[in-house]
């Protein structure tokens, strides 16, 4: 109970934060001027394009971008919206306030984390949602294994959220921000160093980024879901950046998912063990 009670108190923190809305706003006017930009390049392959599976799979890429720019602001907005939760919490001792109550401090970090999933999955279903009806609006496209390319993208933010919490029970504020986006930084790198070596046969580079993957897959939950949401023949054809070339496994996956999981336990180890 005092878990849940904990989840509901921080998600209506976290919908007053000022940032979250900023970000809204900053979401729903990515979300106009996608639909502004898809207006006009329809408009332009209907006079040039004549063929309907080229029009198709050219506005399909676009699609893709627009997902990959959602991805990117997720992920900023779930590290610098949880980032001072646990470390500015107890920095300024707010945190003695619940922590010292009858409560289990497992429970306490568990119920904030839940709470910042809970908002974090609405955010993200609101832009992956609202680009998509667009996409369907205006040209009846929308985005393939939609499910499944979300899911990967929620992962992902559970991940970063994971490792803000983690790192926000050893470090301050600034420092869990920074490693936390220094490690996606990372990822981002070797991910795309893996799918260059893959386009130019190059089994070294491929293998860097597979390194980078298994030290942070954050950046690999979304090559995958490109892979589900994008075209067949946009991937195999190299129509986006994210070609069918080098694919995040089932099995790399899985491995985020475990990631994620040892983060959270080692987060709820070090809040039970740390002196507030």
């Amino acid at each position: 109970m005092g878990m849940w009670i904990m989840a509901g108190v921080t998600f209506r923190e976290a919908a007053r934060k000022k940032f979250l809305w900023i970000g809204l706003a900053a979401g729903f006017g990515f979300l106009t001027l996608f639909g502004i930009g898809l207006h006009y390049q329809l408009a332009a392959l209907n006079t040039r394009v004549t063929n309907p599976i080229l029009r198709r799979e050219i506005v399909g890429a676009m699609l893709t971008m627009g997902l990959y720019a959602i991805d990117l602001l997720i992920v900023i907005m779930t590290v610098l919206t949880s980032v001072d939760t646990i470390s500015g919490e107890i920095a300024s001792g707010t945190i003695q306030a619940v922590a010292t109550k009858p409560v289990p401090r497992w429970q306490v970090l568990a119920g904030k984390w839940l709470g910042f999933t809970a908002m974090l999955t609405v955010f993200l279903a609101v832009l992956v949602g609202g680009i998509n009806l667009l996409g369907y609006a205006m040209a009846r496209i929308t985005a393939y294994h939609l499910v499944r390319g979300f899911t990967m993208m929620w992962l992902e933010c559970m991940l970063l959220l994971a490792l803000t919490f983690c790192f926000g029970t050893v470090f301050s504020t600034l420092t869990s921000g920074v490693l936390t986006l220094g490690l996606h930084g990372l990822a981002f790198i070797g991910g795309w160093i893996e799918q260059i070596g893959a386009l130019t046969g190059s089994p070294k580079a491929v293998d860097v980024g597979i390194v980078a993957s298994v030290l942070m897959p954050s950046e690999s939950l979304w090559r995958r879901a490109a892979f589900e949401m994008q075209s067949p023949v946009a991937g195999a054809l190299q129509i986006t950046p994210f070609s069918n070339a080098s694919v995040p496994s089932a099995t790399m996956v899985t491995y985020a998912g475990i990631y994620m999981l040892l983060v959270l336990g080692f987060a709820l180890r070090n809040f039970q063990a740390r002196d507030l």
